[in-house]
C-alpha cells in the first residue's frame, strides 16, 4: 500500500473510517482491520468511539510507530481552551501519548482561525500530535489557513467519490502538495447498483465498489477512509488496490453524474 508523505508523517493511502461504529462493534471492526493489515485508523471526538478504538489498538500489540491514528475536534470546541480539553479527552480515550493527525472536524461561523491554529500548532510543537489538518474546509477557508495564517496543514478531509465533483478544492490542495482524504469514498453503498461501475468491475473481476475506490486511490495525493465493520468488506477494500483501471474505464467514470452528496455540509459557511 502506498503512503503519502506530508509534514513529517507517513499517511497510508487506504484507512478505516469508523463513523457510526461504536462499542463492541467498533472495537471488533478495528481489531479485524488491524489484523488484516490496515495501519490507518480514522476517528473523531464526535463519533463517541475513541475508547473502543483505544481498546482495539492496545489489544493489537502493533508497535505505535507502525500505526497512523487521526482524530478530530468538534466544531463546538474551537476556542483554544476547549480544543485543549477535547484533545486531552481524545488522547485519554485512545490510550495514546500522541496522535498522528489532529483535525478541525468542521468549520464554525464563530471560530477565530488564527487562535485555532495557534493552539493546534502548539500541540504539534509539544509532540502530542505529529501533524495538524482540517476537514470540510472550502477553498476560501483553505486559502486563509495556508496563505494567511501559514499553518502547516497535512490534509483536508472531505466527501469525495466517483459521483461528486470536488475539482476546485482538489486542484488547490494539489497545487500546495496537501493530501485530500476522501470520506464516504463509496457513497455509503450507493455504488453497488450503478451499472457503469458494475460493468467496469466485471471487466476486471471486481465489484463496483472496488472500481470506485481504486479510481480514487489512483489519483495523486488522495487517500480514502471507507467505513467497513465486517472483515469481508475490509478485505474487499484492500483487494481494490489490485484493480488496474485503464483510460476507457476512467473516461466512463468521468461521465458519471457528479452531484451526489451523502453528507449535508450544513456546518460550513457558504464563503466560496
Amino acid at each position: 500500500m502506498e503512503n503519502l508523505q506530508i509534514q513529517g508523517i507517513s499517511l497510508p493511502q487506504l484507512g478505516l473510517g469508523t463513523f457510526r461504529m461504536q462499542g463492541d462493534v467498533c472495537r471488533a471492526a478495528v481489531e479485524s482491520a488491524l489484523g488484516l493489515g490496515y495501519r490507518h485508523i480514522d476517528t473523531a471526538e464526535m463519533y463517541a468511539n475513541e475508547e473502543a478504538i483505544g481498546q482495539a489498538i492496545a489489544a493489537s500489540k502493533i508497535a505505535r510507530k507502525d500505526l497512523h491514528v487521526t482524530t478530530k475536534v468538534w466544531h463546538e470546541n474551537l476556542a483554544p481552551d476547549a480544543i485543549r480539553k477535547a484533545f486531552d479527552a481524545s488522547l485519554n480515550k485512545l490510550r495514546l501519548d500522541h496522535v498522528d493527525l489532529y483535525l478541525v472536524h468542521w468549520p464554525s461561523r464563530s471560530m477565530k482561525l488564527p487562535a485555532v491554529f495557534e493552539t493546534l500548532m502548539r500541540l504539534k510543537e509539544e509532540g502530542r500530535t505529529r501533524a495538524i489538518g482540517v476537514a470540510n474546509f472550502t477553498t476560501a477557508l483553505l486559502k486563509t489557513v495556508v496563505e494567511d495564517i501559514k499553518a502547516p496543514i497535512a490534509c483536508n478531509q472531505i466527501e469525495y467519490h466517483a459521483m461528486l465533483d470536488q475539482t476546485p478544492v482538489r486542484k488547490y490542495l494539489a497545487a500546495k502538495s496537501i493530501p485530500l482524504v476522501a470520506y464516504c469514498p463509496l457513497a455509503q453503498g450507493r455504488f453497488a447498483t450503478d451499472e457503469t461501475l458494475a460493468k467496469i468491475g466485471r471487466k476486471h473481476g471486481a465489484t463496483a465498489a472496488q472500481v470506485a475506490l481504486k479510481w480514487l486511490l489512483d489519483q495523486d495525493g488522495v487517500a480514502a477512509i471507507p467505513k467497513a465493520s465486517r472483515a469481508e468488506s475490509q478485505q474487499a477494500n484492500l483487494d481494490a488496490l489490485k484493480v488496474e483501471l485503464d483510460d476507457d474505464d476512467r473516461k466512463a467514470i468521468a461521465a458519471l453524474p457528479k452531484d451526489m452528496r451523502c453528507v449535508n455540509p450544513g456546518f460550513a459557511p457558504a464563503w466560496d
